[in-house]
């Protein structure tokens, strides 16, 4: 199929799932844009089933194992530097110099990060993003919003994406074109790397939707207090292991 064709065919129905969604009247106070946000939702769902997800599978099929895990390996430490500069924000000076050494000893002894030598020497992978940085400043998420092709967010979300982008450094040290190309290589392997995990969304929801919004404002209070709920919290408990393997949040490829 032609590129312009699949794009015309996917903007039809990302139209369609809006109109149809704001149909809907918001009952959820954290939901005002229900209507806009399950269009959107169609629109990533059915964007996901056209492109990404056979592109997903035919770099898996014809990507070596050893070079699947190199790249993610390579984009997990060009990642180390933005969880270093939270870690700094978020006031966790341990956890600072423990993830700014991961960084550097990945890229001098693992080869550029290709290889993991960080963590063989106990010096494990953090989650730290500025969403998070911005929610232990104090600040609201505001409601939920999903982002075409991004997925699931909310309005300090988005300025999670802008300053985490602003802190990658492959924006300011390569190329336009290059780092364009990288940053389409890091979201087709993230997508190749959760293939499996959707079966977690597709058999146990009944409202895709709902589990969705549920899993991100769940994941997001979750990394934000380092795994320690507030006993007042309402949200439902989330395990651990689930939200490491269970990506629900934004594709961020930086």
């Amino acid at each position: 199929m032609q590129p312009g064709k699949l794009i015309t065919q996917l903007g039809c129905l990302v139209l369609l799932g809006i109109l149809e969604a704001c149909a809907t009247t918001a009952k959820d106070p954290q939901d005002p844009w229900e209507g806009w946000n399950r269009g959107v939702q169609i629109f990533n769902d059915k964007f996901d089933d056209y492109a990404m997800k056979p592109i997903a599978k035919g770099y898996q099929w014809i990507t070596p194992s050893f070079v699947d895990l190199g790249v993610s390996n390579f984009f997990s430490n060009i990642n180390d530097v933005g969880v270093t500069i939270n870690d700094l924000l978020q006031f966790k000076i341990e956890q600072t110099g423990m993830d700014g050494s991961r960084f550097i000893v990945n890229t001098v002894a693992g080869v550029a990060g290709f290889v993991d030598v960080a963590s063989m020497i106990d010096l494990p992978k953090h989650n730290e993003d500025f969403d998070q940085t911005m929610g232990v400043w104090g600040i609201p998420s505001g409601p939920y919003l999903v982002l075409p092709f991004l997925g699931p967010s909310s309005p300090r979300g988005v300025g999670g994406l802008v300053g985490d982008g602003a802190m990658n450094p492959i924006t300011y040290f390569i190329g336009t074109g290059v780092a364009g190309g990288l940053y389409v290589l890091n979201g087709v392997d993230l997508r190749a790397d959760n293939l499996a995990n959707e079966k977690v969304a597709s058999e146990a929801a009944v409202d895709r939707y709902a589990f969705f919004k549920s899993a991100y404002f769940q994941q997001r209070e979750y990394l934000i207090n380092d795994g320690n709920m507030p006993e007042d919290s309402d949200l439902l408990e989330i395990d651990e292991e689930e939200l490491n393997q269970n990506n629900l949040a934004p594709v961020r490829p930086y």
